[in-house]
């Protein structure tokens, strides 16, 4: 039955920052409950063998032993001390991790994972990502982005299309690129557009690395109002350079507004991104631009080698990906939870050497490890699968996130990953134990388990949102793609304190993603019983299915 929107539409202009943005990076560490965090942002999510052995190496001196992957294809450590952040960066440069210290937090450019490896897409457009980045490292200007800007380059397959990205290439068929300007994730809003309805349950874009999930992407073909997002045609070897023009314009445009823009929806009307103020930035560098018609700005996916069942924004499925002629494959697995111990990763890093000696970490939580000979594909994923990563499509593991919950994060309300694998194990096997080979993959919608309402890196699309509370988990079903929130089922949990009115209206704030371990409460719910996690389980288990 569907629900009343909760929110009639305002016409209000989007909110104006007050300051600026907080995300971590290789250099501007965060505090959170476990130490120091840094986010290492990774363009395109490539890198080499030796890159990650680095990582690899920093994590297990400095941090905590482990390796998180974001919803952007970036790494985390965690645990730092407060005096490392010199040895921590010092590591990356010498890595190539660093190029740029004044740019390191603008460098966010998703790439299609799969690109140029299973010959599903319009082009391999790895290339661009690259060079993307080295314009973004070469302009001084690019340095005043926000740490929240995120460009997007598809092959045309429509995975990170539907990212919600600030500006978004899509290869096309002819040699051309699609340049798109971002809409609202949230709302489908187009820059400068008033604000619509959103449906119960529907919140803004609160996180800084949020991914799409598996279902209908909820982007950009959300938005129905008259003023669809800018989208041009541009020259394929123009392609990464208007990008970043674009990005400029909107720098410019934030800087002439005073509104602090963040984002490119953010922008005051009489300042966004207009396809005729985006058509004469490209104008001035000499690129010449063709409208391209509403529909193109939302299209973005090649019918070549892309399964009919592939919804837009689907993450590549775990498992072996063949190249074109079958000597040789790529590995795709996920990180359970998105957390990978180092052990694992050096497995991962392993698998790389015996291929072309790099991975690509994914915006799914994810890596892929291409270039390898089918035989050794097999036997590595093999490897994997023993080591615990998720590589099969089946898994119940697989599409199941959190976010760092207790004890590293305190405004989390449980230890949500903890609760999240007890789950998954009270009624699965776990990642180590494979999957039968006569199961096929059910259609199922991703999970997200999150310790407060800020859901930091929740996905896009429909989701099924298991939220903690100080009284229990509330589960539900989310999504942007105007579908209503629906409640599934209460799971209460034993005992545990309520925060205060002060720490639950923190616990909302839009902006508290940028803070992912802002100070909240000091006390959680007392840890879920096995019974209670099979009952948690199990009503999960059933709000995935997508009949």
């Amino acid at each position: 039955m569907p629900l009343t929107p909760t929110t009639a539409p305002t016409g209000e202009e989007p909110r104006s920052r007050t300051g600026d943005d907080a995300c971590p990076g290789a250099l501007r560490l965060h505090r959170a409950d476990d130490g120091f965090l840094a986010r290492v942002r990774l363009p395109g999510g490539l890198l080499t063998a030796d890159q990650a052995e680095e990582l690899a190496l920093a994590a297990e001196a400095l941090g905590d032993g482990a390796l998180d992957l974001t919803s952007r294809g970036n790494v985390q450590v965690r645990g730092l001390g407060s005096g490392c952040g010199a040895e921590l960066a010092e590591r990356l440069r010498s890595a190539g991790l660093l190029p740029s210290d004044t740019h390191e937090r603008v460098r966010n450019v998703a790439l299609s994972p799969l690109s140029g490896l299973d010959g599903a897409g319009r082009a391999d457009v790895t290339a661009w990502a690259r060079e993307l980045d080295g314009l973004l490292c070469g302009t001084p200007a690019a340095a005043g982005l926000s740490g929240r800007f995120l460009f997007a380059v598809d092959d045309g397959r429509g995975d990170v299309a539907a990212l919600g990205a600030d500006v978004t290439l899509i290869a096309e068929p002819d040699g051309r690129a699609l340049l798109r300007v971002g809409t609202d994730p949230a709302a489908g809003r187009a820059p400068g557009a008033p604000a619509p309805q959103r449906p119960t349950g529907a919140r803004p874009d609160t996180s800084p690395a949020a991914p799409p999930g598996e279902g209908p992407s909820g982007s950009a073909a959300a938005y129905d109002g008259p003023d669809p997002a800018p989208a041009l045609r541009v020259p394929a070897d123009a392609a990464p350079r208007a990008a970043l023009l674009t990005a400029l314009a909107f720098a410019a445009a934030s800087r002439d507004s005073g509104a602090k823009a963040w984002r490119v929806w953010e922008l005051p009307a009489r300042h966004a991104l207009t396809e005729s103020r985006v058509r004469a930035a490209l104008a001035r560098a000499g690129i010449h631009a063709e409208a391209a018609p509403a529909s193109g700005a939302t299209a973005g996916r090649t019918s070549v080698g892309t399964p009919e069942t592939a919804p837009l924004g689907a993450a590549p499925a775990p498992g072996l990906v063949p190249a074109p002629g079958g000597e040789r494959a790529a590995l795709s697995v996920a990180a359970p939870l998105g957390r990978l111990s180092l052990a694992q990763w050096r497995l991962l890093v392993a698998a790389a050497r015996a291929g072309r000696g790099e991975t690509r970490v994914t915006p799914w939580r994810g890596v892929v490890v291409p270039g390898l000979a089918a035989a050794d594909a097999r036997h590595w994923l093999g490897v994997l699968a023993e080591a615990g990563l998720v590589t099969d499509a089946a898994s119940a593991w697989h599409g199941v996130g959190a976010c760092t919950g207790r004890p590293g994060c305190a405004k989390s309300l449980a230890d949500v990953r903890a609760d999240a694998a007890g789950a998954l194990a009270a009624t699965t096997p776990s990642p180590t134990e494979p999957t039968p080979a006569v199961r096929r993959p059910e259609r199922r919608l991703p999970v997200y388990w999150s310790g407060c309402e800020r859901r930091c890196g929740h996905p896009r699309g429909r989701w099924v949102d298991v939220l903690a509370g100080a009284d229990g988990y509330r589960i539900s079903i989310e999504g942007t793609d105007r579908t209503a929130a629906r409640q599934v089922a209460p799971a209460p949990r034993l005992g545990g304190p309520t925060p205060g009115a002060a720490e639950a209206e923190r616990a909302g704030t839009p902006d508290a993603p940028g803070l992912p371990d802002a100070p909240g409460p000091t006390e959680a719910a007392a840890p879920v019983g096995p019974l209670r996690l099979a009952e948690l389980a199990t009503t999960v288990a059933a709000a995935r299915r997508v009949p």
